[in-house]
């Protein structure tokens, strides 16, 4: 069995710190000064700080996640894990690894009694999307505009760095049932007819690519819902200008709508006609206490990919 055969644990030596860096390189393409060293992992696990491995059976390194303390607000007088990055070797993604290690992670700060877990990811990257939204409960309001500035790794180069920073409230009814029922996807259909609006219906051109909406709408309704592609790396090798078009219109649209109050709370991934089509939903005025999926059927988790954080 894989739960059996992957072993999640802290580093602890510098061999390991070592695995660490090198796991960087190869998750990210990132160059020597990109990558976090070993010196700074070390000293972060010492001072309250994570470092944990994901290791196979033969003690190899398959995935790495990094966090730290952070401050909740301006005062710091209330603290939280910031989780900076998680990354899986790609022969290992969709096999549950990286959801185990937010497991361990959420054990982590558990143990420190905090409460709040937060990381940025890419808004466009849509397997990340399901594991952090469908599968860890994670919810979003908030929409950074090109946080890292021009980065030249495999996974970035091209695009300006929008990230989402989600909110992970670990001690939460939403959270807490998310994980024991394995996870959550409602499907477009369901949402659809219970009156969430579409801001951007895409188009579907001749090479199978899916296009952004020519004529965004104005949100509306209580929950609404914004497409994105569901595999931008594949739009970005075949057409850049196309997915530099998917990053400006949903970036005016993640920014109007969290301005008017929706948060993003769940996240969809299906297969229509043939074709993989992703959406975001949102609601205003979010519920805090209430989650859609405590009335949804419990199923087995699936795995999912790695990514920065």
């Amino acid at each position: 069995m894989l739960k059996e055969s992957i072993h999640i644990k802290k580093l602890t030596t510098i061999q390991q710190f070592r695995q660490g860096e090198e796991l960087q390189g190869r998750v990210w393409g990132l160059s020597d000064t990109d990558v976090v060293p070993l010196h700074l992992l070390l000293t972060a696990q010492k001072n309250g700080g994570l470092v944990l491995g994901a290791f196979d059976e033969e003690g190899k390194m398959i995935g790495l996640l990094f966090g730290f303390l952070g401050a909740r607000d301006a005062t710091a007088r209330q603290i939280k894990h910031c989780s900076h990055m998680m990354g899986v070797l790609e022969e290992w993604r969709s096999r549950g690894v990286g959801y185990r290690l937010k497991l361990a992670q959420r054990e982590h700060a558990l143990a420190q009694g905090l409460e709040l877990v937060t990381w940025t990811y890419d808004p466009l990257e849509s397997l990340n999307a399901a594991l952090n939204i469908g599968k860890l409960g994670v919810v979003c309001r908030t929409y950074f505009r090109d946080l890292y500035g021009e980065m030249e790794d495999g996974l970035n180069v091209g695009l300006s760095t929008d990230r989402f920073q989600v909110e992970w409230w670990i001690t939460s009814q939403r959270v807490v049932h998310r994980l024991a029922s394995g996870g959550y996807r409602p499907s477009l259909d369901a949402v659809l007819a219970s009156g969430a609006q579409l801001l951007n219906p895409a188009t579907v051109g001749p090479d199978g690519l899916v296009r952004p909406s020519p004529a965004p709408l104005e949100p509306k309704a209580d929950a609404v819902l914004v497409e994105i592609p569901a595999h931008v790396q594949a739009i970005k090798a075949t057409d850049i200008e196309m997915a530099r078009q998917w990053r400006a219109q949903t970036r005016e649209l993640f920014e109007r709508c969290f301005a008017a109050g929706y948060t993003v709370t769940e996240f969809i991934s299906q297969v229509r006609d043939n074709l993989r089509r992703s959406y975001y939903v949102l609601q205003r005025d979010f519920d805090w206490n209430f989650d859609i999926s405590s009335k949804a059927r419990p199923r087995a988790a699936k795995n999912a990919p790695g990514d920065r954080c």
